[in-house]
């Protein structure tokens, strides 16, 4: 089953057109990547399970929500990939990292795969697999599928895909 998540937040649309602004340095794009991965992750993630816990504060103890025990990793498609990561882990700084590399063959354009590290038990893992910007699929549907044939069955594959109004020369 395939679920799709459209975030079309007011920040987040706002960050993509600065970033897409010629005029955006590089300090600048890397610190909007960071910052827009970071709200998409707080969507993305919005269905992490939670406990009660018993938690002590200096006026009483109480029932609170924590997360479950559910395990998070982040693997980026390499290198694009990586500028998104610290957002991700701003948000769940426990979450373990791992990277996916694949290049485009420049004849048929399929992807191939030249480098892959992931964490331990990745197939007892909820995965996020960032990559900023969706073109065709191809690498994305790679690394889907890679991550999958390693037995995880749990990935949420987050990207930037908009349709603009923007008038081309």
């Amino acid at each position: 089953m395939s679920n799709v998540l459209i975030m079309d937040h007011p920040l987040i649309k706002h960050k993509i057109s600065l970033l897409r602004d010629e005029n955006t340095g590089t300090k600048d794009f890397r610190i909007l990547v960071e910052e827009i991965a970071m709200l998409m992750g707080y969507e993305a993630l919005r269905d992490l399970s939670t406990h009660l816990v018993s938690v002590k504060s200096p006026i009483t103890e109480s029932m609170q929500p924590m997360l479950s025990g559910r395990k998070l990793a982040v693997v980026p498609i390499l290198r694009a990939g990586l500028g998104m990561v610290n957002g991700i882990l701003a948000l769940v700084p426990s979450a373990k990292v791992g990277h996916i590399g694949l290049y485009r063959d420049e004849v048929t354009h399929e992807p191939h795969e030249y480098y892959c590290k992931l964490p331990e038990n990745i197939d007892e893992r909820l995965v996020v697999l960032p990559d900023p910007m969706l073109a065709t699929g191809g690498s994305a549907i790679q690394a889907v599928d890679f991550i999958k044939a390693k037995g995880c069955t749990n990935i949420k594959f987050m990207c930037n895909y908009s349709v603009t109004s923007e008038k081309r020369p």
